[in-house]
């Protein structure tokens, strides 16, 4: 766990969609819950069960390195992924976005904030997603 002011610094410079690179660092319930990623921040990266394959067999495997997107990042000191990697994504992720997540494409470039906080207006411009490899 970070100083609340680290995780609020990280927080602010986040973007939906921003990718990193991140080694899964365990799978505690294969099938059930999600994975924990490790993206060389002092923070850690998780992608939900509900973003991955429903078969734990198709998850990738502690120790596995592949590209991840920032999903969402809200109070716990956690940064929300969704896998990149065409092989981890459920079988019908555009399908769940389109259900679940709907603004999803016009949010990815934009500031990751609070919950009914409004972005500012320089976020609402189209922004190019940045890589950190």
């Amino acid at each position: 766990m970070v100083a609340e002011a680290e995780w609020t610094w990280i927080r602010g410079g986040l973007r939906f969609g921003q990718v990193f690179e991140g080694t899964v660092v365990r799978v505690p319930r294969p099938g059930a819950i999600g994975i924990f990623v490790d993206i060389g921040l002092s923070v850690g990266g998780f992608v939900d069960g509900l973003l991955l394959p429903e078969r734990s067999e198709d998850w990738p495997a502690e120790g596995s390195v592949g590209e991840f997107e920032t999903w969402w990042a809200d109070s716990r000191q956690q940064i929300r992924l969704k896998p990149s990697d065409p092989r981890y994504p459920r079988s019908d992720f555009a399908d769940f976005v389109e259900r679940f997540r709907p603004d999803w494409p016009s949010d990815v470039g934009r500031l990751v904030r609070e919950p009914g906080r409004p972005a500012p207006a320089a976020s609402r411009a189209a922004h190019r997603v940045s890589r950190v490899l």
